[in-house]
């Protein structure tokens, strides 16, 4: 599997052998969902919460008495069918994370992966780095290679000048190739991978 090295002037700068192994796999919807939906959880605070009736601030005197009035019988004004009552079966803070097994997030990159090869939405540049930290130069090489929304995954540290002038870029995510993940592979439209990130890839598969 071949595929041709730009530069981010959008210019060819040879060619590149692709791991089948890692970028030529059927993508599978399952895979890919279970690990996006692993992600999200994983990420979620789990912070909500209510106040129940043990825990309302409300006096516990007897509303009214037991027998005689023709109504049903109540003991507290914290109960949920009262206003100003704690809330019954209400959001408690917990966590939302769950497990998922290491070899299915490793299949679910390896799928997110080929997912863009086969769409025709991956791209290898020789390296991400520019002279200036200017937003408007990077503009004009993401305009040249016709990226307006796209994940660049750099070596194994990003180029400051290059982080800077990408920061305030919509739909553009720069990241270094260990924070490579299935979540923000997908919710880009491309993929961009400097040498470095596919030589690290292929060591991290082999």
């Amino acid at each position: 599997m071949k595929l041709a090295i730009h530069t981010l002037e959008g210019l060819e700068n040879g060619s590149l052998d692709l791991s089948e192994a890692i970028y030529g796999l059927e993508p599978r919807t399952d895979i890919l969902y279970r690990c996006v939906r692993w992600q999200l959880a994983k990420r979620q605070q789990g912070t909500h919460q209510t106040q129940g009736r043990s825990t309302i601030a409300r006096t516990t005197r007897k509303i009214y008495k037991q027998k005689g009035t023709g109504s049903a019988r109540h003991g507290s004004a914290k109960a949920p069918q009262f206003r100003g009552g704690g809330r019954s079966f209400g959001p408690v803070s917990r966590s939302h994370e769950h497990d998922l097994p290491k070899a299915v997030r490793s299949l679910a990159l390896r799928h997110a992966l080929s997912s863009k090869f086969k769409d025709n939405n991956l791209i290898v540049i020789d390296q991400a780095e520019i002279a200036s930290p200017k937003t408007k130069d990077l503009l004009s090489h993401f305009n040249k290679m016709s990226l307006k929304s796209a994940l660049i995954i750099s070596g194994t540290e990003v180029q400051s000048n290059f982080s800077l002038a990408a920061r305030s870029i919509p739909n553009v995510d720069v990241l270094p190739i260990q924070g490579i993940n299935v979540y923000d592979i997908l919710r880009r439209e491309k993929l961009v991978l400097t040498r470095a990130a596919v030589e690290a890839l292929e060591e991290r598969f082999k």
